[in-house]
């Protein structure tokens, strides 16, 4: 029997040259599974300094693609804070993973490109989190330590958490700007620990806080402005967003969430609120 026609077949993607396994973490940082970080831990939870950290590394996961740091980081804290996405993810479930968060970008280029910090923020608002973003540039070392405890201590429950945007290269480090969850903070030594989602490259650590503030003023250079901290919470009133501070659509809209998720290539609902807008 002959053929009429023939399939193309897509050629396979080529492989790497050259492949990494993990990193080796600076001297001035600390393994949170070493000796130290555990005395370290041990530190800050006598002195109240983890109350962040139980509901985050519930939560805490590896970053899907290369660069969806700040997409991975923001699916952690939206999970850690139970908020409803109100859409399924799998089956009957509902929620957060990363492919949710498309309403202020493209997720093809947040795969090769990432996000800026403004964006994190936009997206953050999208989903009803109270956000206070604080670029590095209009904060001081004091002012970021008082948020760190105010984040990171908590008599009850955690109802906020701290995200910092930051330059690898200050701490170090190998890339350039990243996103981690801020997940204890130690006293004693003035240590933050951070959460790391590449843990492919680096697992978990303690850094000095002043080091880490250092790491939040460098410009990004698709900004034009340095790069920061961002407290995040929810009361779990926010079904609707009015946000008038952010160029995303959904942000200003009075429509809920519900009606506004899906995406942004196949859903014909976003199109009709486009034409709306």
């Amino acid at each position: 029997m002959m053929m009429t026609s023939k399939q193309e077949i897509s050629p396979a993607p080529a492989s790497p040259s050259r492949t990494f396994y993990r990193r080796t973490l600076p001297s001035s940082l600390t393994s949170f599974s070493s000796i130290e970080g555990k005395e370290i831990f041990a530190s800050a939870m006598s002195t109240g300094g983890t109350s962040a950290f139980f509901s985050l590394i519930e939560q805490l996961q590896t970053q899907p693609e290369p660069a969806y740091c700040g997409l991975t980081t923001l699916v952690i804290i939206l999970n850690a804070l139970a908020v409803d996405p109100r859409r399924s993810w799998k089956g009957p479930w509902r929620w957060y993973e990363e492919s949710m968060l498309n309403c202020c970008i493209d997720l093809d280029i947040a795969k090769k490109t990432g996000i800026t910090f403004s964006k994190f923020a936009c997206l953050a608002k999208c989903q009803g989190l109270d956000v206070q973003a604080v670029h590095g540039s209009d904060s001081t070392v004091e002012q970021f330590r008082q948020v760190v405890k105010q984040t990171c201590t908590h008599e009850k429950l955690p109802s906020s958490f701290l995200v910092i945007s930051y330059t690898r290269k200050v701490l170090g480090q190998t890339g350039t700007g990243h996103f981690s969850p801020i997940g204890a903070y130690d006293e004693a030594s003035d240590n933050v620990l951070i959460l790391d989602t590449a843990r492919f490259k680096y697992g978990p650590h303690w850094a000095p806080l002043e080091l880490v503030f250092e790491a939040l003023i460098p410009e990004d250079p698709d900004t034009g402005k340095s790069r920061g901290y961002v407290v995040l919470s929810y009361d779990g009133k926010n079904d609707e967003i009015s946000k008038s501070d952010t160029s995303c659509p959904r942000c200003n809209s009075p429509l809920p969430l519900s009606v506004l998720f899906g995406s942004k290539q196949n859903d014909s609902l976003r199109k009709e609120f486009k034409l709306f807008l």
